[in-house]
């Protein structure tokens, strides 16, 4: 299967009021989602790889003892990251359904705890990678973070949502303030319905 950049589901000024600019989002879907779909492509032509699904590529080129993963695995599981990643975030504001509060309740104490830890791990995440909550192969929620194009699929984990704390996501933006662009993140980008989907 080829890799196809998705439309975002909103325009590219649609998150400017939230604290994502225009800018920051034709810079990260426009030039980078598309070079993760372009090298990708380049990357599976001719390979046993080609015609599998994203989800297959990723788990089936995931190697856990390397130090650096390989040039097929970085292109497939960073065109999936981005995939979800403009999914989660949206311009409506609608609250969080009570199915996703309860769940965050029952998992880390409060709502505020689990954003407190969501934060600490984008922020603790040394270079660039995705800090993510997940619904674990025993069906409980936590606060993981994962480095460069890393996912959750490596690990037979649900992505409920995630945050790309690759510079290029806020840099434009906030500069070299991660911690701020978590918060904000949190506070004002996540479309909270879409996260509850994924339960």
């Amino acid at each position: 299967m080829a890799f196809e950049l998705p439309d975002l589901p909103y325009a590219h000024d649609a998150l400017e009021a939230f604290g994502m600019s225009k800018e920051t989002l034709e810079f990260h879907h426009d030039i980078h989602h598309k070079a993760y779909v372009d090298n990708g492509n380049k990357a599976i032509a001719g390979t046993e790889w080609e015609g599998k699904s994203v989800e297959e590529i990723i788990k089936g080129t995931y190697d856990a003892s390397a130090v650096a993963q390989n040039g097929i695995f970085n292109n497939a599981s960073q065109f999936w990251n981005h995939n979800q990643f403009w999914e989660m975030m949206g311009p409506e504001q609608t609250g969080m359904p009570g199915e996703l509060e309860k769940a965050l309740v029952e998992a880390f104490g409060s709502v505020d705890e689990f954003k407190s830890q969501f934060s600490a791990a984008g922020a603790g995440q040394f270079g660039s990678g995705w800090a993510w909550l997940v619904k674990d192969t025993d069906g409980s929620l936590k606060v993981t973070k994962t480095e460069n194009g890393v996912n959750p699929l490596c690990f037979g984990q649900t992505a409920l949502l995630g945050c790309d704390v690759w510079e290029h996501s806020y840099y434009i933006d906030f500069r070299n303030k991660r911690p701020a662009y978590l918060s904000n993140f949190l506070d004002k980008l996540v479309n909270w319905e879409n996260v509850a989907s994924r339960l």
